[in-house]
């Protein structure tokens, strides 16, 4: 029986012990705590067709973790070999659907769900999760695994829709489209921008890559395994276990980068990342392009040692102009100059603010979540929300990184969970309480307010009036021991 097969499509009426929403590194996570501390009456709602969230969707060429596999991975489950130390889209797909089906998790899946609504109710002390086809489920606990990355930006750009080509955004990649002799404009140079491009060089006749703001590049160590090292990592048991923590500690080491103050650590990779542009590219005029003009860290640390060759092809232009409108042919920029093209590809990154949307959560007393949220997300731990009893969020706000691996992020809220899922055994409910929660959001915000992160460049990190929302300002080993035991007296039980 394959993955689709095994697919649930009734409608659940039994009472749940815990749903999750989203299917992803979260979702997974989540799923298999959960089962870890006996919960059976369980399902998984995806809107996707399979496992995987962010890499089953973006399947653009290059797709790739900036990350070493061994760092990104479950600690838990090493049954699958990497083919090289960065691992590709397919590859980390492949490694979450062998995840999937060691837990045996495809038998709490229910596939192509969207879910419209979910609904607390005080009497029953359940969540009532409507589906946008009308199912529903209802459930004692409710987990929200539905990540940071997963829906497309879209640039307020004049004329976005004008465009006559063929137009599609990386995180949609229309692989029936056929580049090759082609004109084709890029807007974005961010972290998926920088993956595809070089690819997109290869085949376009001519490629205009346009530029907002340049990124900082460190280079990317990468390269097949050979077969001693393909042998050890699947044969050896915990062979890859001193990679991972040395990778861990070196990343931890690395966040002193994002505070702001000129650390030796951001001194050094400020040099790194100053000699590989330097190596790369040896025309002034390039090299001026393509240096950064705000502070590292600022806006996310990129690696890539394909980028800046790929833009010094005969055939690519980079263009720093900022652009004025979209038309029928293509992009007119600021200057007058218009770039016509066959194909126009965003490489504009995701709606990362914008929390659990499009999902509306409606808690105690008819509060709206959005509402409640509506000058920036943020979470007891990234976790817990006042006055939305047992709902527990996966990589919630302000728990992505910007110099580690987002796995141990999750796997520290994963055991925060289990401490909260075996508190239900014996409470009724568990509701943050609105004073810890404010606390703790007032000393983040205060601790986010001296880092690189606040220095005043744009980035996905913050919301349009500059509340830093998404990332954690310390290093993962402070978040673990704050997520280690569920202190009970910051929580209201009932």
């Amino acid at each position: 029986m394959n993955r689709r097969a095994q697919t649930r499509t009734d409608n659940t009426t039994e009472l749940l012990d815990v749903l999750i929403i989203g299917a992803g590194f979260s979702g997974l996570g989540a799923a298999i705590q959960a089962q870890k501390q006996g919960c059976r009456r369980m399902a998984i709602l995806e809107k996707g067709p399979d496992v995987g969230g962010v890499w089953r969707e973006n399947t653009y060429p290059g797709a790739a973790c900036d990350v070493p596999w061994h760092l990104y991975s479950f600690s838990f489950f090493k049954k699958v070999t990497f083919s090289r130390r960065y691992p590709r889209q397919p590859e980390i797909l492949d490694y979450m659907r062998a995840c999937a089906r060691h837990f045996d998790l495809y038998r709490y899946a229910h596939f192509g769900v969207s879910v419209e609504e979910a609904r607390w109710d005080e009497s029953t002390a359940t969540w009532t999760v409507t589906a946008e086809d009308g199912r529903c489920w209802q459930t004692r606990a409710l987990v929200l695994g539905v990540g940071q990355l997963s829906r497309p930006s879209w640039p307020a750009i004049p004329g976005r829709d004008a465009f006559a080509g063929t137009a599609f955004h990386s995180a949609q990649w229309d692989h029936s489209v056929n580049l090759r002799g082609k004109r084709v404009a890029v807007i974005g140079t961010g972290a998926s921008a920088i993956q595809f491009i070089p690819h997109v060089a290869e085949e376009a006749g001519q490629l205009t890559v346009f530029q907002r703001s340049a990124p900082y590049l460190l280079p990317r160590l990468d390269g097949p395994y050979g077969a001693l090292n393909r042998f050890l990592f699947g044969r050896m048991p915990g062979y890859d276990r001193p990679f991972r923590y040395a990778i861990w500690k070196l990343a931890d080491l690395s966040t002193d980068v994002f505070d702001e103050g000129d650390s030796p650590m951001h001194r050094l990779f400020l040099r790194v990342t100053r000699w590989h542009l330097e190596r790369q590219v040896k025309d002034p005029e390039l090299r001026r392009k393509l240096t950064p003009d705000y502070p590292i860290g600022c806006k996310r640390v990129l690696f890539s040692s394909d980028y800046y060759p790929a833009l010094q092809r005969d055939n690519v232009h980079l263009e720093t102009e900022a652009i004025d409108h979209i038309n029928a042919d293509g992009i007119r920029t600021k200057d007058g100059v218009q770039h016509d093209c066959d194909v126009l590809i965003w490489g504009t990154g995701f709606k990362a603010t914008e929390f659990l949307a499009p999902i509306r959560f409606i808690g105690r007393n008819g509060v709206d979540l959005h509402e409640q949220w509506s000058r920036g997300a943020e979470a007891y731990l990234g976790i817990t929300v006042p006055d939305f009893p047992n709902l527990f969020l996966m990589y919630g706000p302000n728990t992505n990184l910007g110099g580690n691996s987002i796995i141990v992020m999750i796997e520290s809220q994963m055991q925060y969970l289990a401490e909260a899922l075996e508190r239900l055994r014996h409470h009724r409910l568990l509701a943050v309480k609105p004073e810890v929660a404010r606390a703790f959001n007032r000393q983040l915000q205060e601790r986010l307010s001296h880092t690189v992160w606040a220095a005043g460049c744009s980035s996905w990190y913050q919301t349009a009036d500059g509340r830093i929302t998404n990332n954690w300002p310390g290093r993962t080993v402070e978040y673990q021991r704050l997520t280690r035991t569920l202190d009970i007296q910051n929580y209201e039980t009932a």
